[in-house]
């Protein structure tokens, strides 16, 4: 087979001219070229290669002879496809923090090795079986003596800022790396931290000289002096050490919100909740999905009833209060098959990067086998104006299979809403949900949850 006629070029993968990533089936293809085949070399030779992914920190490679190299072309490695791609912008302060610390310890281990990471990007991090993973297999170069470490800025840019106006700012400004695709500018990040970071030394080195320095080098005659610094690799290791106590003293700065404790507060009955999960249960068997994508999963109660059946799902909320909750949970449970994400689906990831094509829109990801949207129809038809027939498009776009619930308007939860405004709803019953959805889904089965005036229906793409 010849390499050009494989699938698809992943439109990301344009950058680096040490190789490209294609796909094929269920598979990612790494090109590598000739370029890149001395550090290669070392990667594989020193053992670094072997031992990141024995340790789960590396993506696992294996080489591909079957496939026929162009020339240029050296080795063509295949991998596993990544279940679902996320990106830094919809992380949780500790997944963040997390994929922050795994970059860190690669970067060690590269420096064992007579290597350096070249490339400190989030985007580097996946999230696979609860934990986060490196996906570059061609990040690596040969560790030069003396040479600062290239990738600093970048993983400053990338992971030390979010997580600082994370934790010190608001937890919502990870979001920045959504607007900044190469990472928030240290300007930028200087200017929103409080005045009192000044005092941390760490901080201060880090962020606010860092981003003095980055002023005073703008023009190229200095930068060219600036890059003829010499680092030792004791002073190298000690920059690392340095970052890494920075990142795991930072704390969640967010306290608890009322949607970060949503199923204590919730209107059901004990017995209800527990047959809503039970015919939750009842439409995911019916299906026999292999994935799934919980959209307003608050803290992931409902989503587990799909992970733990070995399902992959997506359980995304607004929130990050609930998310962060949920993946503490999954850390500390060394759960599997579960993926938090920090996500406004009134605003939803967009398509970014050159030619809105390097980071993919939430649609673009799926569609998953089923959605999940449970208690979620009258925050988006009332809070937020939405109309049925746009939800109905948009869970049909993600999804080819709908677990929804009916919140009717006599409902508690839906009385809290229209408190505070005009009822302008005269369209929101449940007639007209039916009437709307029936359009783009078959209703399958519908059932009223016992003590309670909701209904449960379990819905087919058309």
């Amino acid at each position: 087979m010849v390499l050009k006629k494989i699938n698809k070029l992943e439109p990301s993968s344009f950058r680096d001219p040490s190789g490209h990533i294609f796909y094929q089936d269920d598979y990612i293809l790494r090109q590598v070229n000739d370029i890149y085949k001395k550090d290669l070399d070392l990667l594989v030779n020193s053992g670094l290669m072997a031992k990141l992914i024995d340790k789960g920190l590396l993506v696992s490679h294996i080489e591909d002879n079957k496939i026929k190299k162009e020339k240029g072309v050296i080795v063509i490695f295949k991998a596993d496809k990544i279940p679902f791609i996320s990106y830094p912008y919809e992380w949780s302060f500790s997944q963040l923090k997390d994929a922050a610390l795994v970059t860190l310890e690669i970067q060690k281990l590269a420096i064992e090795n007579g290597m350096s990471l070249k490339d400190a990007s989030s985007y580097n991090i996946q999230f696979i079986n609860g934990k986060p993973i490196f996906i570059d297999l061609l990040s690596f170069e040969e560790y030069q003596e003396g040479k600062p470490w290239v990738a600093y800025e970048q993983f400053c840019q990338h992971f030390i800022g979010p997580l600082l106006l994370m934790s010190k700012v608001d937890a919502d400004l990870n979001k920045l790396l959504r607007i900044y695709i190469n990472g928030v500018p240290l300007r930028l990040v200087s200017k929103l931290l409080p005045k009192k970071t000044y005092l941390s030394f760490s901080i201060s080195s880090h962020i606010h000289l860092h981003a003095r320095n980055q002023s005073s080098y703008a023009d190229s005659e200095k930068v060219s002096q600036n890059q003829n610094v010499k680092l030792s690799k004791f002073a190298l290791l000690g920059i690392i050490d340095s970052l890494e106590s920075l990142i795991k003293g930072l704390k969640y700065g967010d306290s608890d919100t009322e949607w970060g404790e949503y199923y204590t507060f919730t209107n059901y009955t004990d017995q209800a909740f527990q047959e809503k999960k039970q015919l939750v249960e009842e439409y995911l068997n019916i299906v026999k999905p292999k994935s799934v994508w919980d959209i307003g999963a608050n803290n992931g109660e409902f989503s587990r009833l799909a992970s733990q059946k070995g399902i992959l799902t997506v359980a995304s909320d607004i929130d990050p209060v609930a998310v962060e909750k949920n993946y503490i949970a999954i850390k500390n449970s060394n759960e599997e098959n579960l993926l938090p994400l920090v996500m406004d689906l009134t605003n939803p990831s967009p398509a970014i990067g050159w030619n809105n094509q390097e980071r993919k829109s939430l649609i673009e990801r799926g569609p998953s086998d089923v959605v999940f949207a449970l208690a979620l129809i009258h925050h988006l038809a009332i809070s937020n104006n939405l109309p049925f027939s746009h939800i109905a498009g948009f869970c049909k776009d993600i999804g080819k299979n709908l677990i929804i619930e009916f919140v009717p308007k006599d409902d508690s939860k839906v009385q809290k809403l229209l408190a505070t405004r005009e009822d302008i709803f005269t369209k929101y019953t449940q007639e007209d949900f039916e009437k709307e959805f029936s359009k783009l889904f078959k209703i399958v089965k519908k059932t009223t949850i016992p003590q309670s005036k909701r209904t449960l229906y379990l819905m087919k793409s058309l």
